[in-house]
């Protein structure tokens, strides 16, 4: 085993919580150091994105069928300085502003752990009309963009799109919740990611992963110069993403050269960055498993996001631009009002239905009418059945479910509500609600065959399940939150998972939340013009 794999499991152990020990932290808040939530790059051209908040959009469910209608008939944006800012602003833009006395902050659309958004994003943009062509980065605190270099000539992009890379900064969680912040910040990547694709839907837009060799984005979006940026709070790329608004585009992502691309822009880029704390508290562990996932290696690199199939429970709702805003994390859930009908139970899980995904999901069924209290999995791997069979539990029912939201299997009857909440380190909102889940990854086989890169991939597969079912729950006027402080091995256990084959990775929940009446809501951007 090379030294990035045993990483990746040395890391991956130490960072589970467990009864006798939780993941090493600080084990309080130093708020004296927290990092500011808005990274800006100082001395740079501003370009002013307009509000979309009046927009007519699709109504929710017809985002996800339009793909489908006949092409002539098919609705898609076009390139241009309104279409960026609604892109932008449905996926990673502040949707509402949070008051409490003297307080106030911000929710985004992409849901993030802790509400601490160590994610980034930048945009390579050529011929699009109103905006310069290069390299900006998308300021979502005043929701503009900032020109970090201009291009020295056409960049070539496939017509009709544009480039967009995600960026990570650890310690944005690190703050919080010490040497575990790395895997929240990798689900916090996957979220951006699936905001991002559903931002784009809306539009009629699709998006793709390329395959790209990290130092080359490191390069091009211009990390590695050193100088514009505080060392502590050190930035990585994470993916790079090809925005279209049609089929073709997407198709030739093969002539896309990252390193002409980066011949075409400035030397030196414009700007550098706020810093974002005072000071810092350092966390070794968490460089050697940035370090160990990243990767050079095209072929191993490569990242395919998972395709989710129709969803034929959706019906009408609200418009997509409500549902994308309306997303919240509960706080707390209404143990008197859990129950939800099986109907919004199979349609929040047919919205992440997939016969080929590495995630399988291990549920906790409390309340749902029409079905019984007790253990379940839903199997998003038809390859992977046989394999759990073996081995989880020999005693397990394995009885098949009728529905049409996939592979779901009754394991165990029962009430498992003060089990779920012991696996979520003590929270009530995994028994108050109708039910939890942990997304249970394939694990050691992946990172073996595909490297150690793949380790951060599988969190970015259940971070971008997890924004879809804030979503789908959201749609049906329920409430979510995604779990991260969990138990990794008494869930192992509850299931009789032995091996490393198969790890947990991200726990969720999904009721009907409790609103906070001390809290009071505001619209964002309320101080700018339209």
């Amino acid at each position: 085993m090379n030294n990035k794999l045993q990483m990746v499991y040395t890391y991956h152990n130490e960072t589970k919580h467990s009864q006798q020990r939780y993941a090493r932290s600080l084990g309080y808040m130093d708020w004296a150091t927290q990092p500011d939530p808005y990274r800006t790059y100082n001395n740079t051209i501003k370009t002013n994105l307009p509000l979309s908040f009046d927009n007519n959009t699709l109504e929710y469910s017809q985002i996800f069928t339009q793909e489908n209608d006949k092409k002539e008939n098919k609705l898609s944006a076009p390139l241009c300085l309104e279409s960026i800012s609604q892109f932008f602003q449905f996926s990673l833009g502040l949707a509402a502003i949070k008051e409490y006395e003297t307080q106030s902050w911000a929710l985004r659309c992409n849901a993030s752990s802790g509400n601490l958004q160590p994610s980034e994003a930048y945009i390579l943009a050529n011929d699009i009309q109103g905006i310069k062509d290069g390299l900006h980065h998308y300021s979502p605190k005043e929701h503009e963009l900032e020109l970090l270099s201009l291009s020295k000539e056409n960049l070539n992009l496939p017509e009709n799109s544009f480039l967009l890379c995600l960026s990570s900064i650890v310690w944005r969680e690190a703050w919080k919740y010490g040497e575990r912040s790395w895997r929240y910040t990798q689900l916090d990547c996957g979220h951006a990611l699936k905001a991002l694709e559903i931002s784009a839907l809306i539009l009629g837009w699709k998006i793709e992963v390329l395959n790209t060799k990290d130092s080359q984005l490191e390069d091009l979006i211009g990390f590695n110069q050193s100088s514009r940026y505080v060392p502590e709070e050190r930035e990585l790329a994470d993916m790079l993403i090809l925005v279209s608004k049609d089929e073709n585009s997407i198709s030739s992502n093969q002539d896309i050269d990252i390193s002409l691309l980066r011949q075409k822009l400035q030397e030196k880029y414009e700007g550098k960055t706020n810093q974002l704390s005072l000071s810092w508290h350092k966390w070794d562990i968490l460089e050697k498993i940035e370090d160990a996932t990243l990767s050079d290696e095209l072929d191993i690199k490569k990242y395919v996001n998972d395709k989710y199939e129709l969803n034929p429970y959706r019906k009408p709702t609200a418009l997509a631009k409500d549902i994308v805003l309306k997303r919240r994390s509960a706080q707390v859930m209404n143990k008197d009002d859990c129950t939800i009908s099986k109907k919004e139970f199979e349609t929040i899980l047919a919205s992440v239905k997939c016969d080929s995904s590495n995630i399988n999901l291990v549920l906790f069924v409390h309340s749902v009418e029409e079905l019984e209290a007790g253990l379940y999995i839903l199997i998003r791997n038809k390859e992977h059945k046989s394999k759990l069979q073996t081995l989880l539990k020999d005693e397990f029912l394995w009885e098949k479910i009728d529905t049409k939201a996939g592979e779901l299997y009754k394991l165990q009857s029962g009430d498992f509500k003060f089990l779920a909440k012991a696996i979520s380190c003590n929270q009530d909102i995994a028994s108050h609600g109708a039910f939890t889940l942990g997304m249970l990854a394939e694990f050691a086989n992946q990172i073996e065959q595909y490297g150690s890169s793949k380790y951060k991939h599988l969190y970015w597969d259940c971070g971008a399940i997890g924004q879809q079912l804030y979503l789908e729950a959201t749609s049906l006027n329920l409430s979510a939150t995604g779990i991260g402080c969990f138990l990794d091995d008494i869930l192992h256990d509850t299931i009789g998972l032995k091996s490393s084959q198969f790890q947990t990775l991200y726990h969720f929940t999904i009721g009907r939340g409790l609103v906070d009446s001390r809290l009071t809501t505001k619209k964002p951007y309320e101080n700018r013009n339209k």
